[in-house]
C-alpha cells in the first residue's frame, strides 16, 4: 500500500473509485442482504438468519449477480420480490456506517491537509452510489469532495468524465492522478493520459 509521500507532490488533484478503494463494498451489500431477510422474514414467515447466510455464502462463492436467484430456488419466493431486493441496493438505511479503509481515511486526510482537490468518480448506479456516500463515516472529509457519477457522463473506462473534471476545474493531465482498483479505472486512466496508482486490498 503506498501512502501519500510517495506520490509525485506536483499532483494537484486526486480522483477516487468509490468500491473496493475507500471502503470495502461487502461492508454495504451484506447489510442490504440482512435487511432484505428481515423482509422476507415479515412478508413470507421465513428464517431470516438462514436467508441472510445464505445469501452471504453466495456472494463469497459466487458473487453478487446470484444472489437473488440463489434466494429465490432455496426458498420458492416469488420473482416479484426482485425489485424489492433491487430497490433496496439503492435507498436501504443500513443498521451501521460504512467505515473507510485505515489507509484510505489516512490518504484522504494527508490529501486535505496538503490542500489538494479530491474527486470521487464512480462507477455503477448513481442512486445507489449516492445511498453509500451518504452512509459513509467521512470524519469531517465530506466536505472536501466532490462526487461525480460516471455513469451519468460515460461509465469508466471511458475517458469522458476525467475529460469534463479536466475542463471543469482547469487542470492539466499532469496535474491528476486516478486511484482505483479495477481494469475500468486503469484504462480509464490511460484512455486519458492521466497517471493511474492501483489500491491493493
Amino acid at each position: 500500500m503506498f501512502t501519500y509521500t510517495d506520490i509525485d507532490t506536483r499532483k494537484k488533484a486526486f480522483v477516487f473509485e468509490l468500491d473496493n478503494v475507500l471502503y470495502p463494498e461487502k461492508d454495504y451489500l451484506l447489510q442490504v442482504y440482512y435487511l432484505f431477510a428481515s423482509f422476507l422474514e415479515y412478508k413470507e414467515m421465513l428464517d431470516a438468519k438462514a436467508l441472510t447466510k445464505l445469501m452471504t455464502t453466495t456472494f463469497e462463492e459466487e458473487g453478487p449477480a446470484e444472489v437473488f436467484t440463489r434466494v429465490r430456488q432455496r426458498f420458492n419466493i416469488s420473482e416479484d420480490y426482485r425489485y424489492n431486493f433491487d430497490m433496496l441496493h439503492q435507498t436501504a438505511r443500513l443498521p451501521l456506517k460504512l467505515l473507510l479503509y485505515k489507509d484510505a481515511l489516512t490518504l484522504l486526510q494527508d490529501i486535505v491537509v496538503d490542500r489538494k482537490q479530491i474527486f470521487i468518480l464512480t462507477n455503477g448506479d448513481p442512486q445507489q452510489q449516492l445511498n453509500k456516500i451518504k452512509q459513509t463515516e467521512w470524519h469531517g472529509l465530506e466536505q472536501y469532495l466532490t462526487c461525480y457519477f460516471a455513469e451519468e457522463i460515460n461509465a469508466k473506462p471511458e475517458p469522458d468524465a476525467i475529460h469534463h473534471i479536466l475542463k471543469q476545474y482547469n487542470l492539466e493531465r499532469r496535474d491528476i492522478i486516478m486511484v482505483g482498483n479495477t481494469k475500468f479505472d486503469k484504462l480509464c486512466a490511460e484512455a486519458s493520459g492521466v497517471d493511474f496508482l492501483e489500491m491493493v486490498l
